[in-house]
């Protein structure tokens, strides 16, 4: 082998630019555009030929199937999307990821893409820089920049990789087989978790004339299963659901890989001819999108079977903590994670109902008193475990509360958020205004006396029809723009209740204390407006806090 000058450093700063430009284009889009992509995941995902649809569509546009993964898995966690479906999305993700070598075999290959990186940069980082307080226009500055800097990342690895080329002597690794270009391909993608950089590299040393069609295919199909590590090391110590992703994904890319390098070859002919293509870039950016549309083509079939066995592999790997939805889902996207911190709060309050009506009801009703709702609900249980189960599941959602700030929220998801970490500070008030009454009661219902019976009663029926009755009202698909005057009922109930305690007073002579009534009466009547208020938080989104009775 010759002396070989290869500028190492400029090699390594191009790899770096690279990537640095699909970090600025990923988060530029994002921000641009990420909510529009969350919906179209959202409500066009019902079907895994749908998935497969959006998967490629969405990947193609912010270039980065990781950010689309992490999507599927948020939308998975919160209960929005099922696994079959989530699995086309990620074999759809294969696909769209593809846009960026057809980009730059394009366009990177056929001028001096330096000099056309100027102008991006240029006028991209005025953009960021003057436009701070224009979301939209800073944003599209920084798409500029993202193109800029990968251009200019392309360059610096193209004209390096060109600079070895004639020093360089590569029919010594040509002796052991396309294996060990499969292997390349594998590492060099691991390393960078990035397959578009690692199929810019393999670009840059075809087109240096290093390595030919065969041993740039090899290398392509190591870059697709290398490009699974990433979603792999992110499962590690993951939810279930983030397991089987990961899995699915390698399971995709590496049968599909190998069923393509037993008759490498013969494929690389049969595109060729098919398409005509003589421009060899053009062939392997081809054959990149052939190899993952031959994936679509072996899975799709046996979808719903592979759900099945992907949920008997990582039966063991649910997480821990009562939370059913915010413990499978990052709050890196909160769009989503408020979704499914709504779906908690809602299981949070049917635990605070179950709990109110077991502590009224004594731990045992009758078949014929059971609503629907309070027969799927009620199951006789320790009453103070099960109020600390109610504190152990706040204190989960706080905790992902805290996460969740962390991240960027808009106007609209900072409310949003607030007024349902409201609902469940006052839903928790609830709980615990009877909770500390709960022996009061247990007294109550011990008694002979006619008074202390009739008055037990009537908080049992009160307390039951306002339960119902906010239950209807949370089931509502349009909520009224008036906010309910639950408060207001509840204080005239709390007044009928006092003033008929002393008048009933007058010609009964009480053994049992009277401050323990009112006691009693004063905390039902504070749960209800707490609980009456954790609805109007929630669905109505008042950030402000409601004032309930003393």
């Amino acid at each position: 082998m010759d002396q070989i000058d290869f500028d190492f450093w400029k090699f390594f700063a191009g790899i770096g630019i690279f990537l640095w430009g699909i970090f600025h284009l990923e988060n530029a889009i994002k921000e641009l555009g990420g909510n529009s992509f969350r919906q179209l995941l959202h409500r066009f995902t019902d079907a895994p030929w749908k998935g497969i649809l959006i998967g490629t569509l969405v990947t193609a546009l912010l270039q980065s199937s990781s950010l689309v993964t992490l999507m599927v898995l948020a939308f998975l966690g919160a209960g929005v999307l099922n696994l079959k479906n989530a699995l086309g999305v990620v074999l759809g993700a294969n696909l769209g990821t593809t846009a960026t070598a057809w980009i730059v075999a394009t366009l990177g290959f056929k001028f001096s893409v330096e000099a056309f990186s100027f102008p991006f940069l240029g006028i991209g980082s005025l953009m960021f820089l003057f436009f701070k307080d224009r979301p939209f226009l800073k944003n599209f500055g920084a798409i500029s920049i993202g193109f800029g800097l990968l251009f200019l990342g392309l360059d610096f690895m193209k004209t390096s990789i060109e600079e070895i080329a004639d020093g360089m002597d590569m029919e010594k690794f040509q002796g052991y087989g396309s294996w060990i270009y499969l292997i390349v391909g594998l590492v060099i993608t691991a390393v960078m978790q990035s397959s578009s950089a690692a199929i810019v590299i393999v670009l840059s040393t075809m087109n240096a004339g290093m390595i030919g069609l065969t041993e740039g295919a090899a290398m392509v199909i190591g870059a697709n299963i290398g490009t699974t590590v990433t979603l792999g090391i992110g499962s590690l110590g993951g939810t279930a659901d983030k397991k089987r992703l990961a899995f699915a994904h390698f399971l995709f890319n590496a049968v599909t890989g190998f069923l393509i390098f037993l008759f490498l070859e013969w494929v690389i002919d049969f595109t060729m001819k098919i398409f005509e293509i003589h421009d060899p870039l053009m062939e392997l950016v081809l054959f990149n999108t052939f190899l993952n549309a031959v994936g679509i083509i072996v899975f799709y079939p046996f979808i719903i079977q592979l759900e099945r066995v992907l949920k008997m592999l990582f039966k063991e790997d649910e997480p821990q903590g009562l939370s059913k939805f915010i413990k499978n889902v990052s709050p890196k996207l909160p769009s989503v994670a408020l979704e499914a911190l709504e779906k908690e709060i809602l299981l949070t309050y049917d635990s605070t109902v179950n709990f109110i009506m077991n502590v009224l009801e004594n731990g045992e009703l009758e078949e014929n008193h059971k609503s629907i709702w309070r027969k799927i609900l009620y199951q006789p249980v320790n009453l103070l475990e099960e109020y600390g189960q109610i504190k152990k599941l706040e204190d989960e959602i706080t905790k992902y509360h805290i996460l969740l700030q962390e991240e960027f929220l808009n106007e609209k998801e900072a409310q949003k958020l607030t007024s349902l970490m409201l609902s469940l500070r006052t839903m928790v008030f609830a709980a615990k205004d009877i909770k500390d009454v709960m022996h009061n009661i247990r007294d109550m219902e011990g008694e002979e006396d006619r008074l202390v019976v009739d008055l037990h009663g009537a908080i049992k029926t009160y307390v039951t029809a306002f339960l119902e009755k906010m239950d209807e009202y949370k089931a509502l698909e349009v909520i009224p723009e008036n906010e309910p005057d639950w408060i207001n009922e509840n204080a005239k109930q709390y007044k009928i209740w006092i003033s008929e305690l002393y008048e009933d007073l007058k010609s009964n002579n009480l053994e049992f204390p009277i401050s323990t009534l009112t006691n009693v009466i004063k905390q039902v009547i504070s749960s209800m407006d707490n609980l009456g208020s954790s609805i109007i938080h929630w669905k109505h989104q008042k950030k402000e806090v409601i004032d309930v009775m003393p």
